[in-house]
């Protein structure tokens, strides 16, 4: 079975740490792109969400970040262990959101964040100030 299995999320003080990771089962991750998002409500009731792209781990072995998270999070991957990572560290209460890895063969199908062949569930991160 195909599949992204996020994990790792929960709750943490601002200024600590947290580490993501996804699993990866039924395709091999060397021939995909891998992005990690955040779901966030942009304003309550509206139903409205707001999803921002955090870094894109490429199978050339390059990494591109956001620049809101540049410096603060590392995105990695283990294509031996099939396994993706995101390092959160110094981590603020604007980082609450419930964070997403996902995967495609095309790069830019995972900087547009949309319609990629692959999407873990998410894991909820809740930052306390």
């Amino acid at each position: 079975q195909v599949q992204l299995v996020a994990s790792g999320g929960g709750s943490v003080q601002s200024g600590g740490s947290l580490r993501l990771s996804c699993a990866v089962s039924g395709f091999i991750l060397d021939d995909y792109d891998v992005g990690w998002f955040r779901q966030v409500p942009v304003k309550e009731g509206s139903g409205l969400q707001g999803s921002g792209l955090l870094c894109i781990s490429r199978k050339d072995g390059s990494t591109w970040y956001a620049d809101s998270v540049k410096g603060r999070f590392t995105c990695s991957r283990d294509n031996f262990k099939n396994m993706l990572f995101l390092q959160m560290n110094n981590l603020e209460p604007e980082d609450t959101a419930l964070y997403l890895c996902g995967a495609d063969r095309d790069y830019w199908t995972v900087a547009q964040g949309e319609a990629l062949e692959i999407w873990g569930q998410g894991t909820s991160v809740a930052v306390s100030s």
